[in-house]
This record gives C-alpha cells, sequence and structure tokens, in this order.
C-alpha cells in the first residue's frame, strides 16, 4: 500500500508517491488509458503535467471527463511573462478538460534573470496569482533542476508564499556537500510554511553515454532492475517530509510503483542498501 500525506497546506491527502506525467508526452492514447489503469490499481490520486511535456495533457484531458473527483491535478507554465503565462493555463485547462487545475507551478525557475522576470511586475507570478483569484487554479508552486535550486526555491519562497516546490533528491545528488546543505535548509523552510516538497530524479542512474541505446524515454539513464528501483525509491520515501513524482517513462512506471507500494515507510535512510546499487550500477550525478 502507497501511503498518503497532506500535500503542504492544501489539505490534500496526496499519495506519497505522484504520477509524473511527462511519461505521456509521447505515446498513443491507448497507451495512455493502460496507464490510467495501472494508477488505479496503485491508488494514485496525485498527476503532475506541464505545458510543455508534449502531448501529455492531450492524453489526460480524456481521463478528466470521467475521473476529475478522483485526483488532484498540477500543471505548469514555462513562461515568464504574464501574457504568455495567462495564455499557457487558459491553454492547458482546456487541454486538460477541467476548469480548474488544483496546483499550477512555475516551471524550472532556476535562472536569475528569468526569475526576475516572472518574479517582478507584469512577470508570470502575476497571471499565476489572477487564476488563482478567478478560481482558475487553486494552489500555485515552483519547480526546478540543477544543483542551484534548493537556493533559488528559498528566495522564491522569501518572495512569495508558494504552496509547493519540486526539485531533484537522490543518493548521488545528495552527495553534493552544497547541494545537501541548501535541500536541507530548504526543507526546514518548507515545514515552517507548511509548503509540500515534491522530488524527482529518484531512479536516475547516470547520463547516458554518447553511444548508449536509448532504452528510456527518460533524458536520463535510469535503473531499471526491480530491485536497483526499490532501494532508489525507498531511500527517497524514508524521508517523511517528501514526496516522489515517478520518472517519465510508462513502461518503468510500474516498477516504480510496485516498489513504492512494498516500501517501509518508516526505514530510517542510513538502512537502506542504495550505496551497494550506486557502487554496482556505477551510478553517476545528472548535475555539475
Amino acid at each position: 500500500m502507497i501511503a498518503k500525506m497532506n500535500f503542504g497546506k492544501t489539505g490534500h491527502e496526496s499519495t506519497r508517491l505522484i504520477f509524473g506525467a511527462a511519461a505521456l508526452g509521447n505515446v498513443s492514447q491507448d497507451d495512455a488509458d493502460r496507464t490510467l489503469e495501472v494508477l488505479f490499481q496503485y491508488g494514485i490520486n496525485h498527476i503532475d503535467t506541464a505545458a510543455s511535456y508534449g502531448d501529455s495533457e492531450l492524453r489526460i484531458g480524456p481521463w478528466m471527463k470521467q475521473h476529475r473527483d478522483k485526483f488532484f491535478l498540477a500543471s505548469k507554465t514555462g513562461d515568464r511573462n504574464y501574457k504568455e503565462a495567462k495564455e499557457s493555463i487558459h491553454r492547458s485547462l482546456d487541454r486538460l478538460k477541467t476548469d480548474k487545475l488544483d496546483l499550477i507551478q512555475l516551471h524550472n525557475l532556476a535562472d536569475v534573470i528569468e526569475w526576475q522576470t516572472a518574479m517582478g511586475p507584469g512577470g508570470a507570478l502575476e497571471a499565476l496569482v489572477e487564476a488563482r483569484d478567478q478560481g482558475l487554479v487553486r494552489f500555485i508552486g515552483v519547480t526546478g533542476h540543477g544543483l542551484s535550486i534548493a537556493a533559488m526555491h528559498q528566495r522564491s519562497l522569501e518572495k512569495f508564499d508558494f504552496d509547493s516546490v519540486l526539485l531533484p533528491y537522490n543518493y548521488v545528488t545528495y552527495q553534493d556537500e552544497k547541494y545537501q546543505e541548501d535541500f536541507e535548509a530548504l526543507l526546514k523552510i518548507c515545514q515552517e510554511k507548511t509548503v509540500a516538497v515534491q522530488t524527482i530524479k529518484s531512479i536516475a542512474r547516470r547520463p547516458w553515454g554518447l553511444e548508449a541505446a536509448h532504452t528510456a524515454t527518460t533524458w536520463y539513464e535510469p535503473l531499471e532492475e526491480q530491485k536497483d528501483i526499490d532501494a532508489a525509491v525507498q531511500w527517497v520515501l524514508s524521508n517523511p517530509q517528501v514526496f516522489l513524482n515517478t520518472a517519465g517513462d510508462i513502461h518503468i512506471l510500474p516498477r516504480v510503483l510496485e516498489a513504492a507500494s512494498k516500501a517501509d515507510y518508516n526505514l530510517p535512510q542510513s538502512q537502506v542498501p542504495i550505496g551497494e546499487v550506486v557502487a554496482r550500477r556505477e551510478m553517476a550525478p545528472l548535475f555539475f
């Protein structure tokens, strides 16, 4: 059984495993529909997509006609100014066939110049706040990649009362001392402010090699063996404060769901045998 906990201060009890719908960016509607059935089997009640995830919103739309009340539905806009972000939100609502999003997020807000634009006068944040005031979205979040993002999220939370953050979190990334320091500081702030913490890249093995055969649709090479995924997922879920967003591949998804369903949510991270997986699979950092 996959545990649930409060998604920040939203009042929604989300499954600790959130469906990362980037996995639907380049699949048929039939494959998307089969994926929905898998989500139902494991009780997943939270979907995270984005305007930039290919056809993902279009693939989710037909589900929402029948199952909107079963999911906390989140999307993202990568636009940085008010006009384009407003258009993006309305386009997402149309593609998702819903009149309201539970969460809209500023997508990958890591660059300092883009941050100043999005958070400043006439920036994208104004469009998100307006959409919330109009009842088109309920909550507002911010996401990002890279080793600087934990510190940038701290800056974002100083500027605005975001309801959620999203950032990389896996054993290898966490070994970077500066990132670990920034991540722990961010966790503390999020705990104080009751901000939901979503994490990505849980099963990242390493960047694709130049001549590697791409066996998955993720932009990095993922772990693929069940026992390796079990350890990587367990390590993340052993942190009681975070959610884990699944990787962007529908074929790996069942293995991640299975790992979460049998995880011990009370097991300390220090007892998870992830170090052995890191060595055996020659795992390497994604970000430098």
